[in-house]
């Protein structure tokens, strides 16, 4: 067996509102298109894959995201352009996001390019471009 990849990723959120403000405006910027957009769950689909961003359950609300404890790191897209990852740079700057490095060359695989920010809550997003199938090859 060998998988297809990752179908969706869901990501509770601390302030539901606050965080589906922020993921409405860049999950389509990323080329994925809102399939769920209620009060509790905002879902896209796009790039074969998908995102969701649920609310918390009352006893969470408000809870401090930390990268280090067990579970998620971080969440990184894949871009099809070396250039995608400078364009999101300037439209995170639009959005006034925390950038946590800006768009660098790195030694993960040959050609890695990527930014790395963060959401309202302090969970890590990343955009990288690697040429051609890099590692996935």
């Amino acid at each position: 067996m060998e998988v297809n990849g990752i179908a969706h990723i869901f990501l509770t959120a601390s302030n539901y509102e606050r965080s589906r403000d922020f993921y409405r405006k860049l999950l389509p910027f990323l080329g994925l298109k809102p399939v769920i957009d209620t009060d509790t769950t905002y879902y896209c689909v796009g790039g074969r894959t998908a995102v969701g961003i649920s609310a918390p359950s009352a006893e969470h609300e408000g809870a401090a995201f930390e990268q280090k404890r067990v579970g998620l790191h971080h969440l990184c897209f894949r871009a099809r352009e070396r250039a995608d990852v400078d364009e999101l740079h300037g439209f995170l700057q639009t959005l006034g996001a925390k950038i946590i490095r800006a768009p660098r060359e790195d030694q993960w695989a040959p050609g890695y390019y990527s930014i790395l920010f963060e959401d309202p809550d302090g969970i890590r997003l990343e955009l990288n471009h690697v040429p051609g199938k890099g590692l996935l090859g």
